[in-house]
């Protein structure tokens, strides 16, 4: 990779793994998105990471119709895309690409979808390549899009680290050159930064975009140096080979607050780790046996054994900042006896094996899930249950996850953005099977009436009331078991000024600046 300091104005990030490709529309990996979302790229809105507002992006305003269907956005003009040895643009950013962008992961039929794979997951989850009829270019600078019902979410999901515009002149010029995958691989995009070179297991590069519409304030250069073991990670943050690290191991922080040179920030999470079983597969279709296996374990011991004090019990989707967390909500509690005995009535024999996946990364929603599985192992074993804990390659892990191999796993969920519908839609609705993102492949239309009643309402207090009411049906259910919400922290050097904790996704570099 070189010496990092070699680099004027470089930042080096030691990030954990390898991203799935540079377009954050076909992965809904957190890896993936650090590496592309607001570095590469930008989206019509943004949220404000202090108030969690959307504020306006490439779309300098817009207006909702009264029937709340029609949303009509007054386009940023003089915005540059990236120029770089593979792509010199033409024109600024305009019309075309916004349609462009939209369009690919909501028609079937459009030219670029099946591109790269051609699964958008997190917009499936959401079902919004249904919700939109249309997108209608107005003018150059004005776009307007039709819903085919209200969605009080529906500007919030437009601001998420997965609504990235791309260039379509990009796209026109790869067509026709017949490399239309390399739109993915090599991106170019109006962000912050421009993409340089990418090793896999080594680095990935970025330079300076020159001609950035929001400021000049980036550095020079900016370096992912892909680090997979969280101690290691830490071992460079230490030494200065890495301004910045990813995802620092809970046990791990004291020795990075003892360091007057290192930073380390906190803040409460939007996320939630949970256990999820496979109801596709028998027995876990059977809620009474899900309902078993909750109660087999104990929550608060995974959390001190986890967590080290670094996150809540989590008695719903919701994290306690959520505004429609449902307070004095009572959590699933821990009873060996009545778990073995509904096992039984539901013809679940001593000795019964199943498994339990186990991430083999880091995430914030939980650290250390290999150590849980452990854990929960030795719980089940009480129970008369045998578990095998499987584990593989995160890429091959989250694919055969998706192929629905697992009887249950370990896994989570961060927001993308502070409203509620980003829980419960993305992880429990029967769309998000399709996508990936609901790994319970779990189906209820009553779940889905639910939800998606509470989006027709802009009023908080009612959508409040429809949530606690799909609480209750999933505490009956248990599709899934929260098991925390986890704080999320950065450690960084002194000499960083501007990296903060985006509380909705993906890490920002744009606004760094380095003494």
């Amino acid at each position: 990779m070189g010496n990092p300091d070699d680099l004027p104005d470089g930042v080096v990030y030691c990030s954990e793994g390898n991203p799935n490709g540079f377009n954050p529309q076909l992965d809904a990996s957190g890896t993936t998105s650090d590496a592309s979302s607001h570095q590469i790229y930008d989206r019509l809105m943004d949220f404000d990471p202090q108030s969690g507002r959307v504020v306006p992006a490439l779309a300098s305003s817009w207006l909702v119709s009264e029937d709340g269907l029609t949303y009509t956005f007054q386009l940023r003009k003089g915005v540059a895309f990236h120029q770089t040895p593979y792509f010199t643009p033409t024109r600024s950013f305009n019309a075309d690409d916004v349609l462009f962008s939209i369009n690919r992961w909501r028609q079937a039929d459009h030219p670029y979808h099946n591109v790269s794979g051609g699964t958008y997951p997190y917009f499936t989850s959401l079902g919004l390549n249904n919700i939109i009829t249309d997108v209608r270019r107005v003018n150059g600078y004005r776009v307007e899009l039709t819903l085919s019902r209200p969605d009080s979410s529906f500007l919030a999901n437009l601001a998420t680290d997965f609504s990235v515009i791309l260039s379509a002149e990009y796209a026109n010029q790869l067509a026709q050159q017949g490399e239309k995958s390399r739109l993915d691989t090599f991106p170019i995009g109006t962000g912050p930064f421009k993409f340089v070179d990418y090793k896999k297991d080594r680095f990935i590069r970025y330079a300076k975009h020159p001609e950035y519409w929001r400021h000049d304030r980036a550095p020079q250069n900016l370096i992912y140096d892909i680090t997979t073991s969280s101690s290691l990670r830490v071992a460079k943050l230490m030494t200065g080979e890495c301004d910045a690290m990813a995802l620092p191991a809970h046990s791990e922080l004291p020795t990075i607050e003892q360091r007057e040179y290192l930073v380390l920030d906190e803040k409460p999470g939007l996320n939630v780790g949970f256990w999820a079983f496979n109801t596709a597969r028998p027995p876990f279709d059977n809620p009474k046996v899900r309902q078993a296996l909750a109660l087999a374990i104990d929550k608060n011991t995974l959390l001190e054994a986890v967590y080290f004090g670094s996150a809540v019990n989590a008695k719903s989707l919701l994290p306690p900042s959520s505004w429609a967390y449902q307070e004095g909500l009572t959590d699933t509690s821990y009873n060996p006896v009545l778990a073995r005995r509904l096992l039984e009535e539901n013809g679940i024999e001593p000795g019964f094996s199943m498994n339990i996946w186990a991430m083999p990364v880091e995430r914030a929603y939980n650290p250390n899930a290999r150590k849980m599985a452990e854990l929960i192992q030795g719980y089940l074993r009480q129970v008369g249950i045998e578990a095998n804990i499987v584990s593989y390659e995160w890429s091959t892990f989250r694919q055969r996850l998706k192929q629905g191999l697992h009887d249950s796993v370990l896994i989570g969920w961060s927001a993308d953005n502070g409203d509620p519908d980003n829980f419960y839609r993305p992880l429990l609705s029967c769309n998000a099977i399709n996508s990936g993102t609901n790994r319970a492949m779990w189906c209820s239309q009553q779940y889905d009436a639910l939800i998606n009643d509470a989006l027709q309402h802009t009023d908080p207090d009612q959508r409040r009331a429809i949530y606690w009411q799909a609480n209750a049906l999933l505490k009956q259910e248990m599709p899934l078991v929260p098991l925390a919400h986890a704080f999320r922290y950065q450690a960084y050097h002194r000499s960083l000024q501007g990296l903060v904790i985006n509380p909705f996704g993906a890490i920002r570099f744009g606004e760094v600046e380095k003494d």
